[in-house]
């Protein structure tokens, strides 16, 4: 049993602190009256909230039933009031309007574009983003267009996406796909370098402002080369595409983006970094192969047998 004495001080406490207005403290269901015991007189209450006395508070069994007393979420507690943070302006839903380049065949219509972007006074004038633009790389004809998120160290130093430890892994893709980096186009959302301050060789991905600044250019790319098949590697490409969600959730799957079958799947950055997990990232790379052996059924690619079993175990 508590000791009567130390459950009525506890009590008395509690008490005067609801008088008081300081209701943040939650009680259990009962514990008032498991306090005050049957037929106990609650102690008159006072002007001001008293805290007991040291010597009191150190009895063993008042202790615990305070910390229990506190343990115990209030039913009805409503979290304080935060300020909000700014929210970012989320990506429009809609295609972005499409830019009208000079040129007869696909390759002019690209080269102007790069131009365009090159001068691009939306982006250029945010100050976020880096001086250098790196366009995009590969075949106009190409049936397949990888899209990531911005440029990194690397990809700004050549001035060619994807050339980096993240790239050379995307070149190990399309070569198991059995194509070449040649025969398919591979561009990014962002087409400048996100700015970060010391930057170094770290990236970080671009904010939803600095992507909707270059969205009309990848559309563009995207209606003028008209592949058979988009694959927007990791969750920034997927939302500068207008697919939200979680990577995990979105692959596996096609979507229509432009009126063309897209497939979501993990960004080679994710490979290299579940490569220094125990399994040396076996499923990452089963998952990420599940979905182009998807991509490679849609266009029409022959697939072997040895193909088919990559990366099981």
């Amino acid at each position: 049993m508590p000791n009567e004495a130390a459950a009525g001080l506890l009590k008395h406490y509690l008490e005067q602190r609801q008088v008081a207005g300081q209701t943040h403290v939650g009680l259990r269901p009962g514990v008032m009256e498991k306090l005050g015991g049957p037929g106990k007189q609650s102690a008159p209450p006072m002007r001001a909230p008293a805290p007991p006395r040291a010597s009191e508070a150190a009895s063993p069994q008042a202790a615990a039933m305070f910390r229990e007393t506190l343990s115990a979420p209030p039913p009805t507690a409503q979290p304080a009031a935060r300020a909000a943070a700014p929210a970012a302006a989320p990506l429009p839903s809609a295609t972005p309007s499409l830019i009208e380049v000079p040129g007869g065949s696909k390759a002019e219509k690209l080269s102007a574009l790069a131009q365009m972007a090159e001068q691009s006074p939306e982006a250029r004038a945010l100050g976020t983003l880096r001086e250098t633009m790196v366009f995009a790389v590969g075949s106009a004809e190409a049936e397949i267009m990888f899209v990531g998120e911005a440029p990194g160290a690397e990809e700004e130093r050549q001035g060619e996406p994807f050339v980096g430890p993240a790239g050379q892994k995307l070149t190990g893709i399309i070569k198991a796909m059995g194509l070449d980096r040649s025969e398919v186009y591979i561009s990014n959302i962002c087409k400048f370098r996100p700015a970060m301050e010391n930057q170094g060789w770290s990236n970080r991905p671009p904010t939803p402002v600095e992507m909707r600044t270059c969205l009309p250019y990848i559309f563009t790319e995207i209606d003028i080369i008209q592949p058979k098949i988009l694959v927007a590697l990791g969750k920034t490409a997927a939302e500068g595409l207008g697919l939200s969600g979680p990577v995990s959730k979105l692959r596996g799957q096609f979507y229509q983006v432009q009126g063309l079958p897209t497939m979501v799947t993990f960004h080679p950055s994710y490979i290299l970094r579940e490569e220094k997990l125990a399994d040396g990232g076996r499923q990452a790379k089963r998952q990420v192969w599940e979905d182009m052996l998807q991509v490679m059924e849609k266009v029409g690619l022959p697939i072997t047998e040895k193909q088919r079993n990559f990366f099981k175990k």
